[in-house]
């Protein structure tokens, strides 16, 4: 029995699978990196990216978010959901996930019809004034953005803030991915490279066995070690069509 196939038995025998997904499960996606040669922070042409998400700035001078967050909307609405992404929302409707938490703000794994998502990070779906709290919708501020850099809410002109996490602000759904961490009984790590805490340190708090789906260098520092069963440095894509022909 190859790698493909064992992993295959392991998802076909497992009820409570949780995913743990990183930015590399997006790279397919037409979605490029933040800081690589043609990243986001590069074509955005954005000079001091370290402070587009710092909390306090963005209250300041909320102008460099939005430049950044323009050209990242462009990427992600043009990105469609691929192969590994349809499979894991299939695993779904089987009853076989109870959960997936990632560390991406692109909310593609909603976009595939994806329900039990934890977005750690925050996300694009909803998005607050930050001075009275009214709530806005993506399109809302999509057309706000249209019409002006930077999207201002409708009773107090105050700034409207996604509900992505920034630098200075708690991660968002801890108690619940701890919850499911603990359920699991199979734990898939998709594009992380286990290096940003506290996602990182989720793990620690399954049993299950471990499979590891990540091209380049990933961190041990906080997996047991003895439940790691394959680790694959590949295409997530690649993979997934392997295990499903």
């Amino acid at each position: 029995m190859n790698k493909y196939e064992k992993l295959k038995e392991f998802i076909n025998k497992s009820e409570k699978i949780v995913i743990l997904s990183g930015a590399g499960i997006s790279t397919n996606t037409g979605i490029p990196d933040f800081r690589g040669k043609n990243g986001i922070y590069t074509n955005a042409e954005i000079e001091n990216p370290e402070l587009i998400f710092d909390y306090y700035y963005f209250k300041d001078n909320p102008e460099l978010f939005y430049r950044f967050h323009k050209k990242f909307l462009e990427y992600v609405e043009k990105a469609e959901p691929t192969f590994a992404y349809r499979k894991i929302y299939e695993l779904e409707k089987q009853n076989k996930l109870l959960g997936i938490i990632t560390q991406n703000i692109d909310s593609l794994h909603k976009i595939a019809g994806n329900k039990k998502v934890y977005e750690i990070h925050g996300g694009l779906y909803d998005n607050h004034c930050l001075n009275c709290g009214r709530n806005y919708s993506y399109d809302q501020v999509k057309k706000k953005m249209d019409k002006s850099i930077v999207a201002r809410c409708d009773i107090c002109n105050s700034i409207i803030k996604p509900d992505i996490v920034f630098f200075g602000e708690a991660v968002k759904h801890l108690d619940e991915s701890v919850e499911i961490m603990q359920k699991s009984d199979l734990l898939l790590i998709l594009g992380s490279s286990l290096m940003v805490t506290p996602a990182a340190y989720l793990p620690m708090y399954s049993d299950a066995d471990i499979v590891i789906i990540n091209k380049g260098e990933f961190s041990k520092s906080y997996l047991k070690e003895e439940n790691i069963k394959l680790i694959f440095n590949e295409d997530i894509d690649e993979v997934f069509k392997e295990i499903y022909k």
